[in-house]
């Protein structure tokens, strides 16, 4: 096998590595946070689905929230989220609802940020919960 052949067949392993590795979902923007009392937050993700619109996809989104209290109590929370992203959509949205506090209410909270961890792509969408 002479040297330009065995760079075309490099080359075209390099291409299927690369497509096979890129993610079948991803978010849409960064995470919006909402708050809707001293320490009652929603975060939403919207969810990019059009490579898997044909069947759906489900999954989930693992992510990590930096907050802190107005006595000045920092924490780091990892928490997660079910997805779904049915067929023929491309797209879709989830909502997660959280309380962050030491003392129930007692501080107002802020959140200092949001950042994905993972996110796991399943082919069809899910079966919906009761």
């Amino acid at each position: 096998m002479n040297a330009i052949a065995c760079c075309l067949i490099l080359a075209g392993i390099a291409v299927s590595a690369t497509a096979a590795s890129e993610p079948l979902v991803s978010l849409t923007q960064s995470p919006l946070v909402m708050r809707l009392s001293k320490d009652e937050f929603r975060i939403a993700f919207g969810i990019n689905g059009e490579h898997c619109s044909a069947k759906g996809c489900h999954g989930l989104i693992r992510y990590r929230v930096d907050w802190k209290t107005d006595d000045g109590v920092r924490r780091s929370e990892v928490k997660r989220v079910d997805y779904t992203v049915f067929a023929h959509t491309g797209r879709s949205i989830v909502v997660d609802r959280q309380y962050f506090d030491t003392a129930e209410g007692r501080h107002t909270t802020e959140i200092v940020a949001v950042n994905v961890d993972l996110i796991t792509c399943h082919e069809g969408a899910a079966a919906p919960t009761p």
